[in-house]
């Protein structure tokens, strides 16, 4: 019984059945760990972790109700100490940077074989933060790029709408001139060669959703 005192008691949150259910099989198979409860949603979720105080969390990125980001961030606001872990398909650099910067102790692939998974629960669990090779070779080759600022992010969602420069410099209350220059820098930022190039890139990102 003094065994399973120290399994690593670890809050599943998936909407798939299929994707919970290989996900509790993998942790369920290791000798130190147990899945002790499962989520399909956010709000789900963050009911969950108050109920179970669970030692490590496997949040999904996307869910019905909320991001997974949105939940990391309401499950931190009362649980500082959490310990979460982004599970998903989505190796956007952006996405990536945004999890972490919530306060996501690693950022998983779906696609990684499931020991590198279970161990990843146990280097969070001990309170290492981890970001497994796959994913730092990804925030890598955007390293050097630029943040695009609040007001050029508008001006690419615009554009990425359909709009002309005109049409944006009213919706935003700029001048039409101020327009192309945001646009100059976005592109310049992105590597882009003209503004289709910076839409499909930024989308590409996860940089701006239409």
């Amino acid at each position: 019984m003094a065994v399973s005192k120290t399994l690593i008691r670890v809050l599943s949150v998936d909407d798939h059945p299929l994707v919970r259910e290989g996900i509790a099989a993998v942790i369920n198979a290791q000798p130190d760990m147990k899945v002790v409860a499962h989520a399909t949603d956010g709000h789900t979720a963050i009911r969950c972790f108050g109920e179970h105080e669970p030692d490590v969390t496997l949040m999904d990125l996307r869910l019905p109700d909320m991001s997974g980001i949105e939940a990391v961030t309401a499950i931190r606001a009362t649980f500082p100490k959490a310990r979460i872990i982004m599970l998903t398909t989505s190796d956007r650099d952006t996405e990536i940077r945004r999890a972490l910067a919530v306060g996501a102790c690693s950022y998983v692939l779906k696609t990684m074989p499931p020991h590198e998974i279970a161990e990843t629960i146990r280097q969070v669990h001990v309170g290492k933060n981890r970001i497994p090779p796959e994913v730092a070779v990804i925030l890598a080759e955007h390293l050097s790029e630029g943040t695009l600022s609040e007001r050029e992010l508008e001006v690419l969602h615009a554009a990425a709408e359909g709009n002309r420069n005109r049409d944006i410099a009213d919706r935003l209350r700029i001048s039409e001139e101020t327009v192309k220059v945001h646009m100059k820098r976005v592109m310049a930022k992105l590597g882009a060669t003209d503004r289709t190039q910076a839409v499909t890139i930024a989308l590409r990102r996860g940089l701006i959703q239409l």
